[in-house]
């Protein structure tokens, strides 16, 4: 593919393996001249000339210190970084990452020379994702081999209730540390609270026993709603992410192993622990902990390209006002969130949320 720009002249355009493009380049000397002042003056800001104010030094005086071909590479960079941008533009290029540059030709009063390496966004083929979801949702679905009965039974009832006295035993006079399993259980047991009024008053908004059980019943059931809705997306995700086929960027992986590796290091630090401390108990480094991500980290990965794809045929998208409502909810938790990652993440997250009722429901379109 050759074509022409003023920031840059014929270009030629590779595909590589991984999802990648190189694209090979010139541009002109007359065009890498007008690149000259601007470097002139990032270097001259940059360095500190006895005599001379920052930012003030001569040009000659600059270039008899740092040397011609300094300011050569500062105006490459420069020539390079607007040429890029253009060349993205006029291929329609949806690059993703920070791009590896390689000059090969820099001479004064020469044209530019150089080579650019860059991850895409690569091609994704979309299976019958509808047929897919449904084909799952049928399974949960009153018959299915995966349907959950939302009606909270005795049993369940009173698991849930034991759970609530267990969580709201009184610990003293024991040193459990010292106790044994079996030993520490019937101290639990031995030290339950009695189920009466005043005990479940003090747990919330609960007048008496039969109505602290009425409304445990029903906390019960949206939990395993919940989980079956979990459970039931999760199969929909595993049977379209099986039928799709796509080349995953490595900047994509590393990407969400990034994100793990920091939510990990957050998890374990809110317990005391260190994660340069947990891999040594563990005996393994972070390099084999990123290995063990891997498999899940390019799954996620994959699924959320899938999720996008899905976004844009059906045209589903998180509203502004619901981004907005969901940003100010975010800031407001975590006071050092930046306000740009987080609207990021915001519409990331709420446009997933209606892909899902989608492929669920089949008629979660924007704005409903």
């Amino acid at each position: 593919m050759t074509t022409t720009n003023k920031s840059y002249d014929s270009v030629t355009i590779k595909k590589l393996d991984g999802s990648r493009l190189e694209i090979t380049s010139s541009i002109s000397a007359e065009t890498l001249a007008k690149f000259r002042p601007q470097a002139i003056k990032e270097i001259g800001e940059s360095i500190k000339l006895d005599g001379f104010r920052k930012g003030m030094v001569p040009e000659n005086v600059l270039v008899s210190k740092v040397g011609e071909m300094a300011i050569l590479e500062e105006m490459a960079e420069q020539a390079i970084s607007r040429a890029y941008f253009d060349i993205l533009v006029d291929n329609k290029i949806d690059a993703i990452g920070r791009p590896s540059t390689q000059i090969t030709k820099l001479a004064k009063d020469n044209p530019l020379e150089f080579k650019i390496t860059t991850a895409v966004l690569p091609e994704i083929k979309l299976p019958d994702y509808k047929k897919l979801a449904q084909k799952e949702v049928a399974k949960s679905a009153k018959g299915g081999a995966d349907y959950v009965d939302e009606k909270v039974s005795d049993k369940e009832l009173e698991d849930a209730i034991l759970r609530i006295r267990k969580a709201n035993v009184s610990h003293e006079g024991h040193d459990h540390e010292k106790m044994t399993a079996e030993e520490h259980e019937k101290a639990v047991e031995a030290s339950l609270p009695e189920l009466t009024d005043d005990f479940v008053k003090k747990l919330g908004d609960f007048t008496d026993v039969p109505d602290f059980k009425v409304k445990l019943s029903a906390m019960v059931a949206e939990q395993k709603r919940d989980q079956a809705n979990e459970k039931r997306r999760i199969r929909i995700a595993d049977a379209i992410t099986e039928a799709t086929k796509v080349e995953l960027p490595e900047i994509m992986i590393e990407s969400e192993l990034e994100r793990t590796q920091a939510q990990f290091a957050a998890d374990i630090e809110r317990m005391g622990v260190k994660l340069d401390d947990y891999l040594k108990h563990a005996k393994k480094t972070l390099e084999e902990i990123r290995k063990e991500w891997r498999p899940h980290a390019e799954k996620k990965a994959k699924l959320q390209l899938i999720l996008n794809a899905i976004s844009d045929a059906e045209k589903i998208k998180a509203e502004p006002a619901e981004i907005e409502e969901e940003v100010n909810q975010i800031v407001e938790h975590y006071k050092d969130a930046d306000r740009e990652r987080a609207t990021v993440y915001a519409e990331t997250v709420l446009t997933n949320e209606k892909v899902f009722r989608f492929l669920e429901k089949g008629e979660e379109k924007s704005g409903k």
